[in-house]
């Protein structure tokens, strides 16, 4: 996620510097066909591609609102997750308790594994959301953060990390083991019957938070919508500078150049939001929130040892 108000113009080039340097250069064979060469017939009435401008900004305006509710309902589910699992941690110390005094160190050790892997569930579910699918085939990017299951290693036993590694579904693998856990505390007298109740429905929310999560990630805006975005920006801007060039001269060049990079930018940006879990900047920032709740919890837990959140890189966190 990006966090600084004004946008490194290296950002921008970077990955619209090929669809830029094509509307350049063919502003400049607009003009050159046109100006020195003479081709007066291939000038387009200006109010033919004024028509398709406005149809234009009207189709883009449309598509990113609904890509920009994909990416903020996807922040929204995050944010719970932070919340639950503070109140998860809450929970697990305060209504798990010892019935006798031998039991305090066992206890404990329940607790701290507990919130260990609710840390753990949190740096897998955003490991696995960021898997990316067939049909989002990754791309060069200006920032690239580790993706790897290996991040959790601190928090589960090495026995649950090689079982974790072999599932299918690793996040939800963790929520099971947690419920295991909590089964054996009830049947040795360590929870009543409503905390057993209570925390197994707060773990629930937690595959509640996995599964609205994988609804986004595995449903894409209609592929539609992207396609001919894409195509019509094109046709637009190839139109451009032939309306402009009998008008302006060589000042097409350049006009057309930043009408380019205005619908250029609107597409871009529509296409980037659509897909918020893609490990890319400007995406739900994923490893910040992860980071948070790691230190949330283990701050609950009375350690000192906290991660660095302050992870920012040109500008953003992800």
């Amino acid at each position: 996620m990006l966090l600084t108000r004004n946008i490194k113009i290296n950002i921008l080039l970077f990955y619209l510097w090929k669809p830029l340097s094509y509307f350049f250069l063919l502003s400049i064979f607009a003009y050159v066909l046109h100006v020195e060469l003479g081709y007066h017939e291939l000038s387009i009435p200006f109010n033919a591609v004024a028509t398709l401008s406005t149809a234009l900004a009207i189709y883009l305006g449309f598509k990113n609102n609904h890509a920009y509710d994909r990416w903020w309902e996807g922040r929204q589910i995050w944010g719970l997750l932070v919340n639950y699992s503070r109140a998860w941690a809450r929970e697990v110390q305060t209504f798990i308790l010892a019935p006798d005094v031998k039991d305090t160190i066992e206890i404990w050790q329940l607790q701290k594994r507990l919130i260990y892997r609710q840390i753990a569930f949190a740096h897998a579910l955003r490991v696995y959301l960021r898997t990316h699918n067939d049909y989002n085939a990754p791309r060069d990017e200006m920032i690239v953060r580790n993706n790897k299951y290996a991040d959790i290693k601190d928090f589960i036993s090495h026995e649950e990390y090689e079982k974790f590694l072999n599932k299918e579904n690793p996040p939800n693998y963790l929520l099971k083991i947690q419920g295991d856990d909590l089964k054996r505390a009830y049947l040795k007298g360590y929870i009543s019957d409503f905390r057993f109740v209570h925390l197994s429905e707060t773990l629930t929310e937690f595959n509640n938070h996995q599964g609205k999560s994988e609804r986004i990630k595995n449903t894409p805006l209609p592929r539609a919508y992207s396609f001919f975005s894409r195509i019509f920006v094109l046709i637009h801007g190839t139109l451009l500078p032939f309306a402009f060039v009998s008008e302006l001269g060589w000042w097409n060049i350049p006009l057309s150049l930043v009408i380019n990079f205005v619908f250029l930018s609107l597409d871009f940006i529509g296409e980037r939001t659509e897909d918020p879990f893609e490990n890319r900047v400007g995406d739900v920032p994923l490893t910040a929130i992860s980071l948070t709740i790691e230190s949330n919890l283990k701050e609950m837990l009375g350690e000192s040892e906290l991660p660095n959140k302050d992870q920012k890189l040109e500008g953003a966190v992800l």
